[in-house]
């Protein structure tokens, strides 16, 4: 069992990412029963959810012409514009059916319509908090293990938002999948290594 101050964080593990949703991720429904299996040896376990009104700015759909996938400019800098997806209240949104939701806090992102939300810790725009550091802290975790999806997206931003916070993060790359568009998961194993982010399989 890991100590008080080492918390376990459960990135997006939604209906939406795993086969057969809006953005889906390859074999992403073949990790829950493992990250099911680590949650054992944590006290502390956090969920993230992705929490988008309908409407939101960073889908395609909302840009009249404009294909998923493509990257566009918004106020906060570039934007891919994703498949409809995640939306609140939706199946989509829910939860992949045998994941383990038995956790500490849930923190939902995503909401604000105008801005997209990677991170678990920060909006696109780099400033706007979750609230999730400050949880954190007020526990006493020094320590973060991330898993889930995507690898190359919210939990690569996660992770290097941690690191970038002061906390000691290990990714589980084997209890993680990437969509992998275009050289970014890559991109993204780089930039968490740079970050001080460890990386374990």
């Amino acid at each position: 069992m890991q100590p008080l101050t080492h918390a376990l964080i459960v990135i997006d593990m939604q209906n939406d990412f795993c086969p057969g949703g809006a953005l889906a991720v390859t074999g992403g429904n073949d990790i829950v029963m493992g990250i099911n299996t680590l949650m054992d040896d944590f006290r502390s376990v956090i969920l993230t959810q992705d929490w988008h009104p309908r409407g939101h700015a960073s889908f395609a759909s909302s840009h009249p012409g404009a294909d998923p996938m493509t990257v566009i400019d918004m106020p906060y800098g570039p934007q891919v514009l994703w498949p409809d997806h995640c939306i609140q209240g939706t199946f989509g949104s829910d939860f992949h059916g045998h994941l383990r939701t038995d956790a500490d806090l849930i923190i939902r992102k995503g909401y604000n319509p105008a801005i997209d939300s990677y991170s678990a810790f920060f909006e696109n725009d780099h400033r706007t908090p979750t609230g999730l550091e400050g949880y954190l802290r007020t526990r006493g975790i020094e320590r973060l293990t991330m898993v889930g999806l995507a690898l190359d997206f919210c939990v690569n931003y996660s992770a290097v938002d941690a690191a970038l916070l002061g906390f000691d993060v290990t990714v589980r790359t084997d209890l993680s999948r990437a969509i992998d568009a275009d050289g970014s998961l890559d991109a993204a194993i780089a930039g968490m290594r740079d970050a001080g982010v460890a990386l374990s399989a």
